[in-house]
């Protein structure tokens, strides 16, 4: 039995601790957070203690970590759970600093504790089949990829302010589901992006539409598009076009049922948010954290996933504001 600490009781931790309610081979023991009330509420639910973050790192007993504080404490409570010898989950991004991940990955490194950067989409089940097709060469070789990312509304103006930018905040869950299906990193960036959903988003020196092109020294392209308002719902396709068929996963609806009539066909709404759309994933990422700590397998995505999502967010942030390629 895996004992798991939780760091963060907010919608993400619930989510994660809803998880290892259900498992037989982990549990909850201990949870934290800056605000005791969500600490108790979560910490009732799962059975756990509720202790101070500083506490729960050192305690022998927690085998493991999953951090789910916002990014800012992401880099101290790394370098805290390493030196413990805690494995590590944590949400993306591990920093909004290059370096600073760096740091942090050299301190996993030193003490040799497994950590994985929580890259949900990867496990949703529809797109990771997608993954398997190609990896499988189903449609021979990869020639394009299309990524369709868009919210159904902007979040807080509070929230942009700090959030590192359209490109770190949302589009690098995309830049990873890029490079985990182009198969090689890419080597050229470009990007461009607009304020059109709303101009306080633009003063807050952030963009609300964006699009991203990349290319592999194979010559690959991958195209992603993001906005942060799509008025008919949560929208999240894929397309993998290649040298042999094309593999498409479309967006997951709240039901299957169709209605046709004179007016002609009509299908059900998208699912409305992330929690939503992406709850088999989050069970599925878990699922294998746990299982891999416990195995002594490789963890996948690993930190240095973490870090080449960032340096291409970094990358995609510059090329927007510039208007220049980048070479990476």
């Amino acid at each position: 039995m895996l004992n798991i600490g939780l760091l963060g009781c907010g919608r993400i931790g619930q989510v994660h601790g809803a998880t290892l309610r259900g498992m037989t081979t982990a549990r909850a023991v201990a949870v934290s957070d800056a605000v005791p009330a969500a600490a108790q509420a979560l910490a009732g639910s799962l059975g756990a203690k509720v202790m101070s973050s500083d506490d729960l790192l050192a305690d022998p007993a927690i085998d493991a970590v999953v951090i789910g504080t916002p990014t800012t404490t992401h880099y101290d409570l790394i370098h805290q759970a390493a030196a413990n010898g805690k494995a590590i989950f944590c949400e993306k991004p591990v920093d909004l600093s290059v370096d600073r991940i760096g740091e942090c990955l050299a301190a996993v490194e030193k003490a040799g504790v497994p950590f994985m950067t929580a890259f949900n989409r990867r496990f949703d089940p529809n797109f990771a089949h997608l993954q398997r097709q190609i990896a499988d060469q189903v449609i021979g070789d990869v020639e394009l990829v299309t990524i369709l990312s868009r919210d159904p509304s902007p979040p807080p103006i509070s929230y942009i302010e700090t959030s590192g930018g359209i490109f770190r905040d949302m589009m690098i869950h995309d830049l990873d589901m890029a490079r985990f299906l182009l198969g090689e990193d890419p080597v050229e960036l470009h990007a461009s992006g607009s304020c059109l959903v709303d101009p306080a988003i633009g003063e807050a020196g952030d963009f609300d539409t964006a699009a991203v092109t990349l290319k592999t020294a194979s010559g690959k392209i991958c195209q992603i598009s993001n906005s942060r308002r799509a008025s008919y719902g949560y929208d999240q396709r894929i397309e993998v076009h290649g040298s042999k068929g094309l593999l498409r996963a479309e967006n997951q609806l709240q039901n299957t049922v169709e209605l046709a009539n004179e007016a002609g066909f009509k299908r059900a709404a998208t699912e409305p948010f992330f929690l939503e759309r992406y709850a088999a994933a989050y069970r599925a990422e878990m699922t294998y954290f746990v299982e891999t700590v416990a195995s002594g397998g490789v963890m996948t995505p690993s930190g240095e996933d973490g870090l080449k999502a960032q340096i291409l967010a970094d990358a995609a942030t510059a090329s927007a504001k510039d208007g220049q390629l980048k070479r990476l």
